[in-house]
């Protein structure tokens, strides 16, 4: 590739046959597709220009919120509907093969479920010096009764350097350091040489009774990774950095009084960076907002459909530390029709946005005509990240466990090279149902519970059609890259080394412009060319804006200091942080106007026009319509 004629890059996608993505192809395992072709299509490739790459490379969360927010201000949420949940069917090409035994186990003292990779900010596996990849699972001493496992879950890290023949690591996070009486599934990316958590804070520490209230909770440590093995050092307090508001996902107290018997979710945080612009968010599951008994349904659904609120939220990170956070209406609404929709995470391929997520048959809304749909992976695809989100498969199966073992596995997780993992669940009950086993003795639920990794499963995509089309080895992990432009990624010099990619790197700005920062080089060891100087802004024009405008209030830190040329400004008490605005319990009038006011007496037109506001003064979203879940046939409004 010739660097003047194309100073865009062309980077393989992933799960393509390039034997360096994927050096491993699952062994002989692949048993149930004999005919499958896997890892031998021609290797293709998306371009990024120049403009693609610097947008992606010179994020700051910062001095770029407004520009990431703008994209959601007036986002209304895309819908899982009744009528697409009808559609789901258990097919040849949904359903995944029987698991049976003998299998392999991870570890011998831990039960394991609930697991992610390591990866880089762009949602790449990393792989770490010495050539190690790391699996976090959550676990439990296998004393433990299966049924009791999530009541003293701890987050476990297992590494590998084939990614099939696992090492355990030990317990993440050192007993007591921890937010929660236990801690539940997340995420976790290496950026700067530090690995950042996120996790589940389930319950508060030190309980004297389990409690469900559920927060998203922040740490990060450095790592030591030679030939030997991989060790977590040097651990960062822990931070609660995300909590339901009550305006755009249902707190705690708001699923308490509207009478469900799900337990609500404010879980399962994961980490993306969207390729198309560079922003970083947290996907994670929730539910819907407000009571569930004012929720409308619509004309002949049971009135019980109205407590299944699930749906798939976003937050927009706001500062370099990973620590603050602007909630974001959701991405995907399922109400009246699921009332879980966990593990979200989002694969991008050709420009589509495939996002996924977990969910079980008993979570499904009563009155479905087909019935609810199997335990399974369901997925959704968009032209953009707040697209207009369509079932794939037409009513969103993916994977579903085969007929004759609905409980074998769960917790899918879908790669970058659309490679799935999962754990063993309840297996070979014949006949039993799950609500049976509490009844059986111990022994019995000890037998049938897996607690391991599940077979890899390997998907074919296109368009809004899947299909599996080969099961690999227990527990394979690849190493497979994301579609998105690559960044230095500093190499050894951060503690990151093996992680360079063979390109010129594009330079970063750190948000604060100094050269002296920039310490990447390209693959020719050219140094990266840097402008800016401190006084100036990034135009070189004098750093001379002052804070007429409050709502322009990303160019300041909390402190009034302005990040682009280091000045301390007046008025250093704004912006509020999160946490003392909430603290205020300030809120402006739920219902406000656009400038360009609506003058149609048609509500259909206008309904958008209401808005919620959320965390910021500056920062409101659409107010949703709580009948938005049928279509009215006097509105003529689209289901949404």
């Amino acid at each position: 590739m010739s660097k003047k004629r194309d100073m865009g890059q062309r980077v393989p996608i992933a799960g393509s046959g390039n034997e360096m993505l994927s050096p491993i192809t699952g062994g002989s395992s692949n048993r149930n597709f004999p005919s499958a072709a896997t890892n031998s299509g021609t290797t293709q490739y998306r371009s990024f220009n120049n403009n693609d790459i610097k947008r992606f490379c010179d994020y700051n969360p910062q001095r770029d919120f407004k520009r990431c927010l703008n994209q959601s201000i007036d986002a209304v949420p895309s819908a899982w509907t009744r009528a697409q949940a009808e559609q789901i069917r258990i097919t040849a090409s949904n359903s995944a093969p029987v698991i049976q035994e003998p299998f392999p186990r991870i570890s011998d003292d831990l039960w394991i479920w609930d697991m992610w990779p390591l990866q880089e900010k762009d949602g790449s596996i990393a792989v770490l010096p010495g050539g190690w990849r790391v699996l976090f699972a959550l676990s439990a001493p296998r004393s433990v009764l299966p049924d009791n496992r999530h009541d003293v879950a701890r987050i476990a890290y297992f590494y590998s350097r084939d990614g099939l023949n696992w090492i355990q690591g030990g317990l993440v996070f050192e007993e007591g350091t921890a937010f929660g009486s236990r801690q539940w599934a997340g995420s976790a990316i290496i950026d700067g040489g530090r690995i950042y958590y996120f996790y589940t804070a389930s319950g508060r520490r030190g309980e004297a009774q389990v409690t469900f209230e559920q927060r998203i909770a922040l740490t990060s440590s450095n790592f030591r990774s030679n030939l030997d093995g991989v060790e977590l050092v040097n651990f960062a307090p822990h931070e609660i950095i995300l909590e339901p508001d009550g305006v755009l996902y249902q707190t705690q107290e708001q699923s308490e009084s509207g009478g469900s018997s799900i337990i609500y979710a404010f879980r399962d945080p994961w980490f993306f960076k969207d390729p198309a612009t560079g922003c970083e968010y947290l996907l994670f599951e929730g539910n819907i907002a407000g009571n569930n008994l004012d929720i409308d349904c619509g004309p002949g659904v049971p009135e019980e459909a109205r407590l299944y609120t699930g749906n798939i939220g976003i937050a927009l990170l706001r500062n370099n530390e990973y620590t603050s956070w602007q909630l974001l209406p959701a991405l995907l609404e399922a109400g009246c029709t699921n009332q879980q929709t966990e593990r979200p995470h989002l694969i991008v391929r050709n420009g589509l946005y495939y996002l996924f997520t977990d969910s079980h048959r008993f979570t499904f809304a009563p009155g479905l005509t087909n019935g609810p749909g199997p335990d399974g992976l369901y997925g959704f695809v968009a032209g953009s990240l707040r697209g207009n989100y369509q079932p794939l498969n037409s009513g969103g199966l993916v994977i579903a466990n085969p007929v004759s073992e609905p409980n074998q596995a769960y917790s899918w997780l879908v790669l970058p090279d659309f490679s799935v993992l999962s754990f063993i669940d309840t297996f070979d009950l014949q006949g039993i149902t799950t609500d049976e086993l509490t009844n059986l003795p111990e022994s019995f639920r000890r037998a049938h519970f897996g607690g391991t990794l599940a077979p890899t499963l390997q998907l074919r995509v296109s368009g809004r059609t899947t299909e599996i089309v080969a099961e690999y080895e227990y527990g394979l992990v690849m190493v497979s890259e994301t579609e998105s432009p690559k960044c230095c990624r500093n190499g050894a010099e951060n503690g990151n080394g093996g992680n360079e990619h063979d390109h010129d790197c594009h330079c970063k700005d750190h948000g604060d412009y100094n050269c002296n920062h920039h310490r990447n080089r390209g693959k020719d060891n050219y140094d990266c060319q840097c402008n800016h100087q401190h006084g100036k802004d990034r135009d070189n024009e004098d750093c001379n804006h002052d804070r007429s405008d409050e709502c322009d209030y990303d160019n300041y830190d909390s402190n009034g200091q302005c990040y682009r040329c280091g000045k301390k400004h007046s008025n250093p008490s704004y912006p509020r942080s999160h946490k003392s605005w909430k603290e205020d319990n300030h809120w402006k009038d739920s219902k406000h106007k656009h400038k360009d006011d609506c003058d149609s007496v048609d509500d259909c037109a206008c309904k958008d026009k209401n808005h919620q506001h959320n965390d910021y003064d500056c920062i409101s979203f659409p107010k949703p319509d709580r009948k938005r879940f049928y279509n009215d046939p006097n509105c003529g409004c689209r289901n949404r």
